[in-house]
């Protein structure tokens, strides 16, 4: 079968051609086109087209076409709803849909700046989201420094997170919520609203203005950070990593927004707080 384009392509026109041959069509033949020829080209080359406007296969709501693939072609798999959020996000510019959207934009951005062949674009492309697959399938709850006991001994370290008000009675999203939070403040950090509205099948809208009531009165944002935080301090306290290792391990990007979340949840720079740290062990010797 037959598949066409627009030329170019970049992110979704690449993720596309990649669902399709490796989940939906393996001897697929995908054709670039210049926008304004790609229906010509569909008549006459028999091809379905995708990703443009007035079409099947394309964008809708606030999904991208590689959502619209994988719903049309119920495809159900895990893996495949990881990557179609940080296609999403990247081919959008709604990076707030997966941390890892910035990444792949970044990526596809230069190498579309770099080559001009589509097709040779396309075969990396294969490869990188073959890798992105396999991440997505096997590693998605890991860092790369979890490769040993140390770095599984840091699951262990901080076991209480999640306080909830004994008084009120949380509805059931708010309880599996928890536990997705908590499942990934021990892995990687690396979490947004966009997932858990979908993990929880919740609109988004709604998730964002209800979280509050049953988390502490903080928005996600703020209470996602203030997680990170907690577990910032719990390693100061029982580890002696660097704070650019501690930045790293609890989801900061870097050891400056590491330096201003805390300093606004504590009141204190980390350096000052460690020294603390260090000084009341020293003087409870």
């Amino acid at each position: 079968m037959n598949w066409i384009t627009r030329d170019r392509p970049k992110i979704d026109r690449i993720a596309c051609p990649w669902l399709i041959k490796r989940f939906i069509d393996p001897t697929a033949q995908i054709i670039f086109a210049p926008f304004k020829q790609v229906l010509t080209y569909a008549k006459e080359l028999d091809a379905i087209p995708f990703d443009l406007p007035n079409v099947e296969y394309s964008h809708y709501d606030d999904r991208c076409t590689f959502d619209y693939f994988i719903k049309k072609h119920k495809l159900k798999d895990n893996a495949l709803d990881t990557i179609a959020a940080i296609v999403r996000g990247a081919d959008t510019d709604r990076h707030d849909f997966a941390p890892q959207s910035a990444g792949l934009e970044a990526i596809f951005s230069g190498l579309a700046y770099n080559i001009n062949n589509d097709h040779k674009l396309l075969e990396l492309g294969m490869i990188i989201y073959d890798g992105l697959y396999s991440w997505a399938t096997h590693l998605y709850q890991l860092k790369h420094t979890q490769a040993g006991p140390a770095e599984q001994m840091l699951l262990d370290v901080f076991n209480k997170y999640i306080k909830q008000n004994s008084s009120k009675k949380a509805p059931q999203w708010a309880k599996e919520l928890k536990e997705i939070i908590q499942d990934q403040i021990d892995t990687n950090m690396s979490l947004s609203l966009q997932q858990v509205s979908d993990e929880l099948e919740i609109n988004p809208t709604y998730l964002s203005r209800e979280f509050s009531k049953h988390f502490d009165n903080l928005s996600f944002g703020d209470y996602i950070r203030k997680l990170r935080i907690d577990k910032a301090i719990n390693l100061m306290q029982t580890t002696s990593y660097a704070l650019t290792e501690i930045a790293y391990l609890t989801g900061f990007s870097d050891q400056s927004h590491f330096t201003r979340t805390f300093k606004k949840q504590t009141g204190e720079n980390p350096s000052v707080y460690k020294k603390n740290i260090s000084k009341g062990k020293e003087e409870a010797k």
